[in-house]
Formats: C-alpha cells, structure tokens, sequence
C-alpha cells in the first residue's frame, strides 16, 4: 500500500469547530495494488456516513456537519487513465437515487475542500432541457497514485 500526504485547507465547519490557529490538515491517500483502490481520508478513523457517486466513487460525510471524511476509488486506474482528449469524466449517477436535502449537502461538500481539492465537478448537458452532474480526478491525485 502506497501512502501519500498532500497539505489542504479544512472545511468552514471544521475550522469553526477546532479554532481558525490550528495547522494545516493533511489528507492521508493509501493505493492497494492488489484491489486497484484509492482511499482518501480527510479524518482518519472518524464515523460516516457512505455515498455512492457511481459505480467508482465512494463519498464519505459527517452528515450533521456537512464535511467530508473520505473519498474511495474503485478500480482506480481506470477512473486514472489518460483519454485522447482531457481527462476522462464519470456520471454522478448515484446523487439521483438520494433525498433533495441530501443531494444538496453532497453537492455542497463536493464543491468544497479538500474533496474539490481531488475531484473537478462539472456538468453535461446532452439537450437544452437535460443536465448530468459529471466528475473527474485532478492530475495531483492521479500524480499521488503513481507515488
């Protein structure tokens, strides 16, 4: 397993919590080979609740907070691997089968960071009418992997 810690800017609710002096929080990544998955944790050892963004994708909150724990990639170097045009973007198939109140809390938290920090959230829209919330890895995560 292959562990990696990047510096990133905590949340507004963890801040408030723990005080604006305190240091830096230090996502810890860990890559296992053998399953091909990538874990995130912004909060080592801290409960939460799990959100499926897609087959690939596993959300980790503190629901009462509204803050992320984690993220885990599932076959991570698919989600990784170069396309012949930008990086390639995975549906967030799994916010549809959520509440309206819990999809904004995810949607919230994936807008911020540190989960903002790893993964770019974007938006597809196939018609005029139709829109599909998208993500894709940002290079440093894809970097941090290969580690």
């Amino acid at each position: 397993m292959v562990n990696w810690s990047p510096t990133t800017t905590l949340s507004p609710p963890t801040k408030k919590r723990l005080g604006e002096n305190i240091m830096m929080a230090k996502p810890v990544f860990s890559y296992d080979e053998l399953s091909d998955t990538l874990y995130v944790s912004f909060a080592p050892g801290e409960k939460a609740t799990g959100i499926e963004l897609n087959d690939h994708i596993l959300l980790r909150i503190n629901k009462r907070e509204r803050r992320a724990i984690g993220l885990t990639f599932f076959d991570y170097s698919f989600l990784a691997q170069k396309a012949e045009v930008g990086p390639r973007s995975f549906p967030l198939t799994g916010l549809a089968e959520l509440s309206d109140e819990l999809r904004e809390v995810v949607l919230d938290i994936l807008q911020r960071p540190p989960v903002s920090d790893i993964l770019l959230l974007s938006t597809y829209t196939p018609s005029i009418v139709e829109t599909m919330p998208i993500t894709s890895l940002r290079p440093v995560v894809m970097a941090a992997a290969e580690a």
